[in-house]
């Protein structure tokens, strides 16, 4: 990939994981007003907000290993919002149909940040 489309990708994507980040406000905002909801719905939060914040610090690292460090981080970070959408789901707080979109972007973040990575290395 060019260095002209490393920056398009990489301004699409700091998009694409900022809306992961407000998607996710505006789901948490819709969750049940029980104790267990509030406590998962935080960590949801922290962890997707934490995606969006990585990824763009990643785009404005001084080397290859601090990139390296903040997209594992962002990895890392989309995971676990995933792991609590998951819990969300199981535990019966909400049903597929209410975080499912939520949950495919979580996981083509896990995929796309790493290949991302990937390539950031082999440049």
């Amino acid at each position: 990939m060019e260095s002209t489309e490393r920056i398009e990708f990489a301004e699409i994507f700091k998009k694409r994981t900022k809306k992961f980040v407000v998607d996710n406000i505006k789901f948490f905002r819709t969750l049940p007003k029980t104790e267990e909801a509030k406590i998962i719905g935080q960590q949801l939060l922290r962890s997707s907000s934490s995606v969006g914040a990585n990824y763009r610090a990643a785009c404005r690292a001084r080397s290859k290993a601090e990139f390296h460090s903040k997209s594992s981080t962002a990895v890392e970070e989309s995971d676990e919002s995933v792991f609590w959408m998951e819990i969300l789901v199981e535990a019966e707080v909400v049903n597929i149909q209410q975080v499912g979109h939520l949950l495919k972007e979580g996981n083509e973040i896990l995929k796309i940040v790493p290949a991302s990575r990937k390539m950031a290395s082999n440049k």
